[in-house]
């Protein structure tokens, strides 16, 4: 209100001729000034809006991204726990399953070794057995008294042997145990005496029971075959048992062993696999924390921008009113500082009033049959006439003004919210086209990468198993002419001692008197001792070189060898790196392309809502700003003649 008697003052200072006018004028100067501030501020305020709304967006669909990849983490960490769980349950059930089985097998094949010795024994014992009572029948068979006079004493202690194991076995009952009691009483001797000199005192003891022993060892030697026959039956029985069983254990050990084996690899698998989720998890659960921190801050910091533009319109709409009425009452209170005295002029009032009328009519271009009747009676009919005549049509356009505005408002407001989506689904699409296509890139680059790592190690390998075989070559070479050279030095150092012996022997010392024979021979000798000792030295040096270049040689495969353990270390942690990165790519990448077809799946519905929109909103021959300008002209011209006529 300061700014409005500024004006007001500055008006009336400034002129005599009308001031009231010009405060007017300077008021619509401060309302065009208010509205293009506030026209600039909203369309910063859209810009802002807009980057507001695309940060926002973008941010939540990081957010939603990774809150994604955070639950396909935690359940494949799940899984793979769980997973792990199970294996270490099966693992060690497993373990204690093969260590029962192999005690059971261990147990079995002891106490099947204990039965087959046991068998050996008693199987030894029945065939001495039965060979003895063979023997016995052979010898009773020739005759009664030809066993008792029998004079192998050897053969009748083995047979005495036989009978007396025959007396301890379980298989012998009692009648016959007494029977060979008997015989073995009747083969005993007094001392040193030989039997053969009793021949009627055992003839005598034995004439009336040779029948019934035959028989008896006849029966006995039956049973003792049937038992062995029993025993060996057994035996082989036992035997197929333990083998049926052997067989059974060790399959079953090594079906479990196999089955532990896979169970501990895929266990260690697991775990790694496990170790790189949780690495990416932390580092997901991070850049999600950021994320959210910022969009809270954005959301923060967007809405108070948004309170403050709220607030501003609303100021400048009570800026926009009071100016508004500070112009009403200056019209409507002072109108006689508007108008020019028509009577100052010499003029008639009515004739003045109806020749400005019909000036306002005629500068509106309109050539409907309404305007052509309004400006004749304009020309000559009575004023009321007119005037009612202009107010209808003021009524008239102004509704038609509402009606369209109305209808512009709707379509404008339609469609600008339809563009705007567009234009925001269209962006996020093309974000999405772009991730995808980022993310499509990466993992080729990855693939790439890993593949060149891998034909990096393959060549290492490649190259460490040629120079391995090269260093095998090389020290097999060295050890055979080391060895050449040491057997070579030795025999040089050898023969130089014989000679040396056979030279200070005394051979070459000649004396005074003596003709000199032996100078040829001494000469000889000493270029041959030279030779030998050049030779030695040779040798030596040669050998020297030969252990310097095999421990140069050693010390460049140990490099080698060391730098390609580090290379293959440093590629296989790198392609490990690289694998888990690809991984989290593809899972990103798999997300932006349910994103995208989502987001076409939108743009798509926007556009066809824009179609509907074209049929009642597209522009016709005049634009809408054109009809608006015509009629605001048009009433505007029609409110000047009827304030002209009502003045």
């Amino acid at each position: 209100m300061a700014g409005l008697a500024f004006f007001f003052l500055v008006a009336v200072g400034a002129t005599k001729v009308s001031p009231v006018a010009k405060v007017i004028e300077l008021l619509d100067e401060l309302t065009g000034k208010v509205k293009g501030d506030l026209a600039a501020e909203e369309t910063m305020m859209e810009e802002y809006t807009t980057w507001c709304d695309s940060e926002s967006n973008e941010k939540e669909d990081a957010i939603t991204s990774n809150k994604r990849t955070i639950g396909d983490l935690e359940a494949e960490i799940a899984d793979a726990t769980a997973r792990i769980s199970e294996l270490s349950t099966e693992v060690e059930e497993l373990a204690g399953k093969i260590s029962s089985a192999e005690t059971e097998l261990s147990d079995a094949t002891k106490i099947r070794d204990e039965e087959k010795a046991t068998f050996e024994g008693s199987e030894k014992e029945m065939v001495e057995t039965i060979d003895g009572l063979e023997r016995a029948l052979v010898v009773l068979k020739r005759g009664q008294t030809s066993f008792l006079q029998h004079r192998d004493q050897n053969e009748l202690k083995q047979l005495t042997s036989v009978f007396q194991k025959m007396i301890e076995a379980n298989w012998v009952n009692k009648k016959d145990k007494a029977v060979v009691q008997s015989l073995i009483q009747s083969t005993s001797t007094d001392g040193d005496e030989d039997l053969s000199l009793q021949p009627q005192a055992t003839t005598s003891a034995y004439e009336g029971h040779g029948g019934g022993i035959v028989d008896t060892l006849s029966d006995m030697k039956e049973k003792a075959e049937a038992t062995l026959s029993d025993a060996r039956t057994a035996e082989m029985k036992a035997q197929h048992g333990y083998e049926m069983l052997k067989q059974s254990l060790e399959t079953e050990i090594s079906t479990m062993q196999k089955r532990m084996s896979a169970a501990t690899t895929e266990k260690a698998s697991l775990e790694s696999s496990k170790a790189s989720a949780e690495e990416e998890l932390v580092s997901t659960k991070k850049a999600l924390a950021d994320d959210e921190k910022y969009l809270e801050e954005l959301k923060q910091s967007c809405s108070m921008k948004a309170q403050e533009w709220a607030t501003r319109q609303k100021d400048a709409a009570g800026e926009l009113a009071a100016i508004a009425k500070a112009k009403e009452v200056l019209e409507s209170g002072v109108k006689v500082f508007l108008q020019v005295s028509s009577k100052a002029k010499g003029h008639d009032v009515t004739d003045d009033k109806r020749a400005r009328v019909t000036a306002i009519l005629k500068d509106i271009k309109d050539h409907s049959f309404f305007f052509a009747q309004l400006r004749s009676e304009a020309t000559e009919g009575p004023f009321d006439k007119v005037k009612g005549l202009i107010e209808d049509m003021i009524s008239r356009l102004e509704k038609e003004a509402a009606e369209e505005a109305d209808a512009k408002a709707f379509c404008d407001k339609e469609t600008s919210e339809s563009k705007a989506k567009q234009a925001e689904l269209t962006a996020k699409s093309d974000k999405y086209a772009v991730r995808i296509e980022k993310a499509t890139a990466t993992i080729a680059e990855l693939k790439e990468q890993i593949k060149t790592l891998q034909a990096q190690m393959a060549e290492m390998d490649a190259t460490q198993a040629e120079a391995t075989a090269l260093r095998n070559k090389e020290h097999e070479e060295y050890l055979k002419a080391s060895k050449d050279y040491k057997d070579s030095a030795e025999a040089v150092a050898n023969a130089i001692s014989v000679l040396q012996e056979y030279y200070s022997s005394g051979s070459f010392v000649q004396s005074n008197q003596a003709p000199e024979l032996g100078g040829a021979k001494t000469d000889v000798a000493t270029t041959i001792m030279g030779m030998l000792e050049v030779a030695e030295s040779d040798f030596t040096t040669l050998l020297a070189e030969s252990e310097a270049s095999e421990k140069a040689a050693q010390a460049s495969y140990d490099k080698l060898t060391k730098q390609n353990a580090i290379t293959k270390a440093a590629n296989a942690e790198e392609i490990k790196d690289k694998e888990a990165h690809m991984k989290s790519e593809e899972t990103h990448l798999l997300n932006y392309k349910e994103d995208f077809a989502t987001t076409g799946k939108e743009l798509d519905a926007v556009l066809s809502y824009l179609d509907k929109l074209k049929p009642q909103c597209e522009t016709k021959v005049m634009t809408y700003a054109e009809r608006v300008a015509k009629r605001e002209a048009e009433i505007a011209g029609l409110k000047e003649a009827l304030d002209i006529l009502s003045a």
